[in-house]
């Protein structure tokens, strides 16, 4: 019963917190983006490896790489919807129509995994999973966001360059 009311509560503030985080970054696509607002994220999200300090949290290497690769999987529509432009001098990312609904389709994903999963493994366990998976899907998205920002910069520096000399 006690696992169980865990189970509930952690689906619920994760929902909550990924709710929070998806109207975070549609009010960051208002702002110009930076190498920093790109890489920090995961660099933040690092610090929550920490949890494995706790024997109750971790999991058999397997699995956390499967839940890595499904965390990978998922970042692929992420990157697809993520793309920046130039407005001014400054690069933004676009919003995409789809990315609040790919983002909170992801998390109905994540919460119905998580209730399976949830019913036969530990609660610290899945929670481990889940940061894992989540990790994995944050990185690769990153990666991707910063590869195509740097892309965006040059043909910004390039098209400085081509309107300088056209002036």
């Amino acid at each position: 019963m006690r696992d169980e009311i865990m189970l509930i509560f952690s689906t619920i503030v994760g929902a909550m917190m990924a709710m929070a985080m998806i109207v975070i970054r549609l009010k960051a696509s208002k702002k110009p983006a930076t190498i920093r607002k790109i890489i920090l994220p995961p660099f933040f999200m690092a610090t929550g490896f920490f949890m494995f300090a706790l024997p109750e949290a971790r999991v058999p290497w397997y699995e956390a790489i499967e839940a890595l690769s499904v965390g990978a999987a998922f970042s692929l529509l992420l990157i697809r919807t993520s793309k920046f432009e130039i407005r001014g001098n400054q690069i933004y990312l676009t919003r995409s129509k789809a990315f609040a609904f790919i983002l909170i389709g992801l998390l109905l994903v994540r919460i119905i995994f998580k209730l399976i999963i949830g019913e036969s493994i530990p609660v610290l366990q899945t929670s481990s999973l889940f940061f894992v998976l989540a990790f994995g899907m944050i990185v690769p998205w990153r990666i991707a966001m910063y590869f195509q920002f740097r892309k965006t910069e040059r043909s910004r520096g390039h098209r400085t360059t081509l309107h300088q000399t056209l002036l």
